[in-house]
């Protein structure tokens, strides 16, 4: 009985994780679309709409596109990094959404049914640690590549890393501290019983979304990349699925971090009925993670790029000495209200 129990649990695993690869495959193919379509409208013209019907097609058109491209490694280029280095950027943004939590448990088929693919006790931790992978894979490309301009991106990629990491880990405390736990479920179940946390912690949600911006190397703090200077920075010598990659990586990380950013401070999967119909928690936060992912893309085209030296100065002179206040109030406010 308790090897077919294993199995069960191994089987439901498998299913889960299929469902959420195919699922995040197919919301970045669509991400695509969308800011080119939000872009159009915001500067008044059209966008995508040749390929099927509103240009709905233009995404498998673009994927189609980039399977036949010729794939074309440098002559100077280590060839195992350059070809690993997409690789590494890609498959930490598919992870990250494994401790996410999509919906309270449910009962699904006879059997008892959690809606995430797991949930461990140090769940904000795998998300930092896993997040933070990403980064050797840009650096790699960037040095990998045998080109100034990619080796640039990559060193940009390091420091910005540096400047930004730290008050993105200070951020997360505060929901911990205030749940008790480091489990991502925990934080959420503690909001149901309290008030979203976005309201007691206004500063490190705001934090929190300005370093998941420059996690995703997304304006205004795109650096690594910056075309005006770099060409296309880490991955100017890209091209085919390897190039594709890059971007598969960079645009399901904004979906892990509008997620994050929705379990984190603003209930997660919680709303009304959710507790009679467990799936509405899908619901619930897939439009909390599209709102972000809007608010992402308006920034995008509304704020200019940072110049280098004023992102330093903005991670560590501005963001890090107000997430360590952040922590710091808490600590002292929640002692106080003991």
């Amino acid at each position: 009985m308790a090897w077919q129990e294993i199995g069960f649990i191994a089987l439901e695993a498998a299913i889960k994780s299929i469902l959420l690869a195919f699922v995040l495959l197919t919301a970045f193919a669509y991400m695509t679309f969308a800011e080119r379509k939000v872009a159009a409208l915001m500067q008044v013209r059209s966008g995508p709409n040749r390929v099927g019907p509103w240009g709905l097609l233009q995404p498998a058109a673009d994927g189609v596109k980039a399977l036949f491209k010729e794939e074309i490694v440098p002559a100077g280029a280590d060839r195992f990094l350059f070809i690993a280095a997409p690789i590494l950027v890609a498959v930490p943004a598919l992870i990250i959404m494994a401790v996410i939590p999509l919906g309270p448990d449910t009962v699904l088929f006879g059997r008892p049914m959690r809606l995430a693919i797991t949930d461990i006790n140090v769940g904000t931790l795998y998300v930092l640690s896993v997040a933070s992978v990403a980064v050797y894979g840009i650096v790699l490309a960037g040095w990998s590549s045998a080109n100034k301009f990619s080796m640039m991106g990559g060193i940009r990629s390091t420091a910005q890393m540096v400047s930004y990491e730290l008050a993105l880990g200070l951020s997360f405390v505060g929901p911990i501290m205030l749940a008790g736990s480091l489990s991502l479920r925990d934080i959420v179940v503690a909001q149901q019983q309290s008030i979203w946390y976005v309201v007691l912690q206004p500063l490190g949600a705001l934090l929190f979304f300005v370093a998941a911006l420059a996690e995703v190397n997304r304006a205004p703090f795109d650096m690594p990349e910056a075309e005006q200077e770099l060409t296309a920075g880490y991955f100017t010598e890209y091209s085919g699925m390897k190039f594709s990659l890059f971007f598969m990586g960079e645009y399901i990380k904004m979906i892990a971090v509008s997620a994050l950013t929705a379990t984190l401070f603003f209930g997660g999967y919680l709303g009304p009925m959710v507790e009679e119909y467990p799936l509405l928690g899908i619901v619930y936060l897939g439009g909390k993670t599209l709102a972000f992912l809007f608010v992402m893309i308006w920034i995008r085209l509304t704020l200019p790029r940072m110049r280098y030296d004023q992102l330093m100065a903005f991670g560590w002179k501005r963001m890090l000495p107000l997430a360590l206040a952040n922590v710091v109030i808490t600590a002292v406010v929640l002692v106080l209200a003991q």
